[in-house]
């Protein structure tokens, strides 16, 4: 996906949203009468004799209690996501109405869609958007959340304009990227702050026409909690969480492996991050986009894969590192590329 697409897209979101909003029922919103819960099921599309559903690829992971990137959740007005350590109490009636796409093939995650009452009156005066891209799969040619934010800015549509060049300031305390632009024709400004935690680059993009409402956004976001490691150079693990390492899958940090051997070819992509314990064992697996059937096959090889214990002051630490199976979509080919080809 190239950043013309990525970013533009997100103002199609955004208007696309607001019409969703209008059409989705929220939570509590059932029919409550017998008569109409039958005229609701009378309206539900059939499946047409002889279709058969298969599930498509997906996340997933090895367990149900290690935290995952997408288990983000918005509950009593506050968002919080055990994976990254981000807490964050939501503006004033703000809310989140739907969870956003699962995580793309190139480990670009929604982890947060957020937005203020809805009127009648008036256009949705702004919205909230908080994303995380995994730098172990990303497409752009960038090794942290400072770069990733210098290539966005580079790589604007033509006829958006930068208001602010990228600067460091403190979100909650901790260090972020952040720039401003905006697009004459749509009178839509946006904000940006980046930084890294567990090697994914968070973004939060602030969108409104009004650029008060954006100044008072940011001073909101101060009560955001993030973990000490977050910074647009640096987030890289370590504390409560694993250090995250790129390619640790690699070279002489496997000292056996046992590839996946799939009895049905497919031709996707599957990103895999796995959490590594202090023997060198695999102790979690997350797929970010895989078949059930990929999913298994590439679990059953991964436990019996074993790997050099990673030191860190001299002792054995929980490690975190990223495994492309299949055609790699970034600009060069990763470990394991052969395995499904």
């Amino acid at each position: 996906m190239n950043s013309r697409f990525l970013y533009s897209s997100f103002f199609i979101v955004m208007c696309l949203s607001s019409t969703v909003r209008a059409q989705t029922p929220t939570p509590g919103s059932a029919p409550k009468s017998s008569e109409n819960s039958s005229n609701n099921a009378q309206s539900l599309t059939k499946i047409p004799p002889g279709v058969i559903l298969v599930t498509g690829a997906g996340p997933s992971a090895s367990d149900s209690v290690t935290p995952v990137p997408e288990g983000g959740t918005v509950a009593e007005d506050v968002f919080s996501d055990p994976y990254f350590g981000i807490t964050y109490p939501l503006p004033l009636d703000w809310t989140q109405d739907y969870e956003g796409p699962p995580p793309s093939e190139s480990g670009r995650y929604v982890l947060a869609q957020i937005w203020p009452p809805d009127t009648d009156k008036k256009p949705v005066a702004g919205s909230i958007l908080i994303t995380a891209q995994d730098m172990f799969f990303t497409p752009f040619p960038a090794a942290n959340a400072q770069e990733l934010t210098l290539y966005i800015k580079d790589h604007l549509q033509a006829d958006y304009r930068v208001e602010m060049a990228p600067t460091f300031t403190k979100i909650g305390g901790r260090p972020f990227t952040f720039f401003a632009y905006w697009s004459p024709v749509a009178q839509l400004h946006w904000y940006v702050l980046n930084t890294e935690i567990r090697c994914h680059t968070i973004e939060i993009v602030l969108t409104s026409r009004d650029t008060k409402l954006l100044e008072n956004l940011t001073l909101d976001l101060n009560e955001m909690k993030l973990p000490t490691e977050a910074s647009p150079t640096a987030g890289n693990g370590g504390g409560e969480f694993p250090v995250c390492v790129k390619d640790y899958a690699e070279g002489d940090n496997v000292l056996a492996r046992v590839d996946p051997i799939f009895t049905e070819h497919r031709f996707n992509p599957v990103p895999v991050r796995v959490i590594i314990d202090k023997d060198g064992r695999v102790k979690h697996i997350h797929y970010l986009s895989a078949f059930p059937d990929q999913a298994k096959v590439i679990g059953d090889a991964l436990v019996q894969w074993r790997f050099r214990p990673y030191m860190k002051d001299g002792k054995p630490t929980e490690v975190e590192t990223g495994i492309m199976f299949g055609s790699a979509t970034g600009p060069r080919r990763r470990a394991a590329d052969a395995a499904i080809e």
